[in-house]
Order: structure tokens, then C-alpha cells, then sequence
């Protein structure tokens, strides 16, 4: 019997090629890598080139029962180009629709958006939680073209007959992370002393087991059209107890000052980096239990396993 296919868009990167080796581990469905470049899940499985700028590249669809759709333009820290939200729009917003065109046409039934917490909000108030059905207060670029595909999608939706899923993970972390989380991983390991030590706010993450995990239960379950879930490892964290989590994990002492948040923030505005002490002293929790309850899931992978995973991994590869 033919198992479903299922394209996955952006399978080199951290979420795509995840979900990939998921699918060829479960082995219920055919995933196709669609990449813009060489990619070590060559010979794994079908491997297609793909680029949402240039969607003349993408062979047919017309074999294909779903498209996850993980490929963006994603947050740049250090932005160049004079136009940010153009350039974001350009990839994520009319790349995006265009493929879900092609999808429709060739008869997918289902497309599944990978979009961002990004759409709710940058942070919420502690012990409030953002839902699926809040009003979106997207504040930078990427979140605004995140919302702007979401409401086109639906759109296309409907007036194509496709289903259309969305996702909004907060800050995803797993073996092989990079960015802010590996610096902070780095620096743990390193022994180096942090002024974090006194932080309760609370953020919600999700492991990325937790995530494809999620993703795969939205391939197939009948529940999932027209929906849009929040996700996350239902326990949410502190900084500093995220820390101190990650020290355990890797089997060193955690050397945290604790400084009043307000001074923290001080020094982040002093240094023209606002965003990055409202991203460690501020709260952002999600609600999952209408992800929970329709979807008829639960994450499986508990955060302390999750954390435990990453810092093997880290620690194979040395600490730089």
C-alpha cells in the first residue's frame, strides 16, 4: 500500500530536517526534502530543489497528499537591507502563497504553516498565556509577515478547497540549536558568571521532539483542518531556572549573580539591546490545551530530557 507524501519546504534547516528524519524513522509517510541546496538526507529519501523565490525550480505536486511548509525568511538579529519588511513579505508572505497556489492546483489536501508566537505578541504578562484566538499583536517584520501569510492562506483556503493547519512555536531548542540558546549554552559551560540569577519570569519553549512530534499528529489527523495551534513543552521556565536546568544537564555548576531585572534593562537600553533583556527578564507562556484537546496530544518529551539531549550533543562537539 502507497504511504501518504508529504513535501517538507526548508528540510535543511533545524525544524525541516528534523521533521524528515521523523517521518523516515515512523515510516507511515513518504517524505520529500525540498532544499535549496545539498542536504545529508540525500539518498534518505526524494530530494527536490526548491527555492520560494524562484518556485519555477519545484517539480510537480501533483503526487503529493501534504506540504509542511517550514521554509521562511527568518528573524534577523542584525538587519541590513533598508526595507525589512519588503524583503520578508517578499519570502514569506507572496513565496508562501505561491507555493500554496501550486499546492491547491495540483490537488494537496492538505498545507501545514510553520508560523511563530511571533503572530500573538513578544510577550505576555506573568500567569497570562497567549491563545490560538487572540487578537495577533505582532510587533517587528517577521511577525508582521508571519500574520500576513496566516490570513492569506486561510483565504486561499477556502476559496481553493485546501486545508489549511498553522503552528505558532515559541523559541524552539534541540541538539544541533544555534543562535542565542547556543550562546547561552556556551557560556554555562564555560563557567562564565551571569547576572541572571534572580529573574521569575516565566517562558514557555518547545523542544524540537516535542515540535515534529506535534507536526506529524497535524499530518493526519482529521481534526487538524482549519485550525491553529499553539505549542510548547506544557512547563514553562524562568531564565534563571532555565539556566540552572542547562548547568545540571551538562554536569557543571551554575555560576549566576542575581541583578535586579530592572538594572538588567537599564544596561540593555544603555547598550542600545532592549530586545534582548526583554527576551531574558520578560515572560511569554502559551496555551496549550486547546492543542491538546482537539489534536488529542500531549508533549512527550519532559523538558529535563529535552535539555539532556541538547547538552550531549553540545558536549560531543566541544564547548567554542
Amino acid at each position: 500500500m502507497r504511504k501518504p507524501r508529504v513535501l517538507v519546504t526548508g528540510a535543511k534547516g533545524f525544524v525541516g530536517e528534523a521533521l524528515v528524519f521523523r517521518l523516515l524513522l515512523d515510516k507511515k509517510f513518504t517524505p520529500i526534502a525540498a532544499v535549496r541546496g545539498e542536504t545529508r538526507l540525500q539518498g534518505l529519501c526524494p530530494v527536490v530543489r526548491f527555492d520560494l523565490v524562484e518556485l519555477r525550480t519545484l517539480p510537480s505536486l501533483a503526487d503529493v497528499e501534504v506540504v509542511v511548509h517550514a521554509a521562511a525568511r527568518v528573524h534577523v538579529m542584525h538587519e541590513i537591507v533598508t526595507d525589512a519588511l519588503a524583503e520578508f513579505r517578499k519570502v514569506n508572505v507572496e513565496g508562501t502563497l505561491g507555493l500554496a497556489r501550486l499546492a491547491a492546483e495540483a490537488g494537496v489536501k492538505r498545507f501545514i504553516y510553520l508560523s511563530s508566537i511571533k503572530v500573538n505578541g513578544e510577550s505576555t504578562a506573568r500567569g497570562e498565556r497567549f491563545m490560538p484566538d487572540d487578537t495577533p499583536t505582532p510587533v517587528d517584520p517577521y511577525g508582521v509577515s508571519k500574520l500576513e501569510a496566516e490570513i492569506a492562506l486561510q483565504q486561499l483556503g477556502r476559496q481553493l478547497g485546501m486545508e489549511i493547519v498553522i503552528i505558532r512555536p515559541p523559541l524552539v531548542y534541540g541538539p544541533g540549536v544555534k543562535a542565542n540558546f547556543h550562546s547561552m549554552m556556551r557560556w554555562v559551560a564555560k563557567g562564565v558568571p551571569l547576572p541572571l540569577g534572580g529573574l521569575c519570569n516565566s517562558r514557555s519553549l518547545v523542544s524540537i521532539g516535542n515540535l515534529v512530534d506535534l507536526i506529524e499528529r497535524c499530518i493526519a489527523h482529521p481534526a487538524a483542518a482549519g485550525n491553529t495551534f499553539l505549542v510548547s513543552d506544557g512547563e514553562d521556565l524562568s531564565t534563571t531556572q532555565l539556566l540552572r536546568s542547562m548547568a545540571a544537564a551538562m554536569g557543571v555548576k551554575s555560576r549566576l549573580v542575581a541583578v535586579p531585572p530592572v538594572l538588567l534593562r537599564l544596561g540593555a537600553s544603555l547598550v542600545c539591546r532592549p530586545a534582548i533583556a526583554q527576551r531574558l527578564c520578560g515572560s511569554l507562556q502559551v496555551d496549550i490545551q486547546q492543542t491538546c484537546r482537539i489534536l488529542e496530544w500531549s508533549p512527550p518529551e519532559k523538558i529535563d530530557q529535552a535539555l539532556c539531549r541538547v547538552a550531549n550533543e553540545f558536549l560531543q562537539h566541544g564547548v567554542h
